[in-house]
């Protein structure tokens, strides 16, 4: 007989342990505190004791927390108002700006700083620190965490999201019980806030069942790689943060670099590259590399060490490409539900008042006893009236701007800035997929340029992968589903030369000559650094990311 499966009932689940579902544990027990102390004094219903579960597909809180980051502090100061006093874990605060144009060789500096990639009051910080951080503090709080517990389906009880189920472990490659299986447990809550990041796999399939989609955008996504470096001393001023774009980036290809200054000689050096590109062989692991060989760069990185790698998708689509965030017994935070501003590229405190107004509305749940649609759509209307709205509202059509091209894209953004968002083509532009701007060999022209790889200063993706950290169980099922492998030897070979092996930033995807002739797909799972690029990018939208074993893939530092 199979090991029965657990089942766990909690008050409330929160999904993923980012900054979003960290906030909203952690605001909503200050509520429940303050709320008890008013029914003591004024009467009223008390909230009895809560358990509130928050899971974690990685191994250790902040193992798969990646960002930039130059963090804005507003949020964290709404929760946390002696955030400084109470150890929060900066680099620097941001002692400096600029932007620069590259070419190939040169470049120039741009005389001011565009209003929106002003820094001024923010911090340069480790996503993974801040995680680490806020953990500890939800974990004082009384909230629980459960490292190694990915989400693996939605339970549902009718229309209701009831709970979620957990993935199993212990399975070998063909799905088959190994002697340490151990069923997925279901946790089942009163209400599911799902806080898993973007494109996540809960809620792709919420979405679709919800159709919460319904008059949005389709989301636009870009994928942002980077390293961590030890500098020689006094290289980089702490604080220091540099923008570029341009080279080594086509004038029709969305993205730019990014070059923070840390603590103690660390550095972030990093790339951005939007996923709606237009040649099928675009690599943003090679772009990162290319950015390195800019002699700006170059001159930077001299005598340094790298010390860590990784890459993460970025929801890109702004305020028109967000998706319904509420639903019969759940809500979506952070960057599962877009809460990010491309404009001055940041989500993390956009995502963390996101998690802080889904608790202001269980509150309101927890009084009526009502998490029903219609008593979760408080979550709308609490984003509607904050300063989420307000900040995303001027970027609402940025991504939009940039099909014009780089320099066309900036003049646009510009009129934008002067229309408080509103765009030329009108107050809201529409936007297709990234993926459907690929465009097939037969148009696209010519290779894109590769780096130089010595990897000391310029890697392959293998060499990136070991300082990423990623390990995952070999024996277990491919978590990266491919629903027609035929495509993949036929059709896509032919349009778009198998564009998964520039895509991936870890070399996961790999054609290989068969025995009986012809190329067939090899998918190398445990170099997967979970950026999900692949679910976003496949030009037939036939691979799935699916979360694997609990505590497999990357184990960031400093990122």
């Amino acid at each position: 007989m199979p090991p029965s499966r657990e089942v766990m009932p909690v008050d409330i689940l929160f999904v993923g342990a980012g900054p979003a579902s960290l906030a909203g544990a952690y605001h909503l027990l200050t509520l429940v505190e303050k709320h008890n102390e008013s029914v003591a004094s004024g009467g009223g219903k008390e909230i009895g004791p809560l358990e509130i579960a928050i899971l974690e597909k990685g191994s250790s809180m902040g193992a798969h927390a990646i960002s930039g980051a130059v963090m804005d502090p507003r949020a964290l100061a709404e929760l946390i108002p002696d955030f400084e006093e109470a150890g929060f874990p900066a680099e620097s605060p941001v002692t400096s700006d600029e932007v620069r144009v590259l070419s190939a060789k040169g470049g120039f500096r741009l005389p001011a700083v565009p209003p929106t990639m002003r820094n001024d009051g923010n911090y340069v910080v480790s996503l993974g620190k801040v995680v680490s951080w806020l953990a500890e503090k939800v974990e004082e709080k009384g909230a629980f965490i459960l490292p190694e517990f990915p989400g693996r389906e939605p339970i549902f009880d009718g229309s209701r999201l009831s709970g979620i189920r957990t993935t199993d472990r212990g399975l070998d490659k063909e799905g088959n019980p190994k002697g340490n299986h151990q069923p997925g447990a279901d946790i089942t809550a009163r209400v599911v806030v799902l806080g898993e990041g973007p494109r996540g796999s809960l809620t792709k399939q919420l979405i679709a069942r919800h159709g919460l989609d319904e008059g949005t955008n389709p989301p636009v996504f870009a994928t942002g790689v980077k390293e961590t470096w030890r500098l020689p001393e006094g290289r980089i001023e702490p604080g220091k943060v540099i923008h570029t774009m341009g080279y080594p980036l086509d004038s029709s290809t969305y993205g730019g670099g990014f070059i923070y200054g840390g603590a103690d000689g660390m550095a972030a050096i990093g790339f951005a590259t939007g996923l709606d590109y237009h040649h099928p062989a675009t690599d943003p692991q090679a772009e990162l590399q290319r950015f390195k060989e800019h002699p700006f760069v170059v001159a930077l990185l001299e005598g340094g060490e790298v010390v860590s790698f990784g890459a993460k998708t970025i929801p890109e689509g702004g305020w028109f490409a967000m998706p319904r965030p509420y639903f019969d017994g759940g809500m979506l935070i952070g960057d599962c539900g877009g809460f990010l501003d491309p404009s001055r590229l940041k989500g993390i405190h956009l995502g963390m008042k996101s998690g802080m107004l889904a608790a202001e509305t269980i509150l309101e749940g927890l009084i009526a006893d009502d998490f029903s649609e219609s008593q979760l759509a408080g979550y709308r209307q609490r984003i509607e009236a904050s300063w989420i709205r307000e900040e995303m509202w001027k970027s609402r059509n940025f991504h939009q701007a940039m099909d014009s091209g780089l320099f066309g894209g900036m003049a646009r953004i510009g009129i934008q800035m002067l229309l408080g968002g509103r765009d030329i083509r009108g107050d809201r532009v529409s936007a297709a997929p990234g993926h459907t701007h690929m465009k097939r060999l037969s148009e696209a022209g010519g290779d894109r340029a590769r780096p130089t790889v010595d990897n000391e200063r310029i890697f392959d993706k293998l060499t990136n992968v070991f300082h990423s950290g990623a390990i995952h169980e070999e024996d277990q099922p491919v978590h990266l589903v491919v629903s027609d492998l035929d495509i993949c030897r036929t059709r896509c070979a032919e349009e778009y030369g198998n564009p998964c092996r520039f895509f991936c930033p870890a070399d996961v995807y790999e054609m290989v000559e068969e025995d009986g002739g012809g190329l067939d797909l090899r998918i190398n799972a445990s170099n997967c650094v979970h950026c999900k690029t692949c679910d976003v990018m496949d030009p037939y939208q036939i691979i799935t990311w699916l979360p694997p074993e609990g505590g497999g893939g990357p184990s960031y530092k400093n990122l």
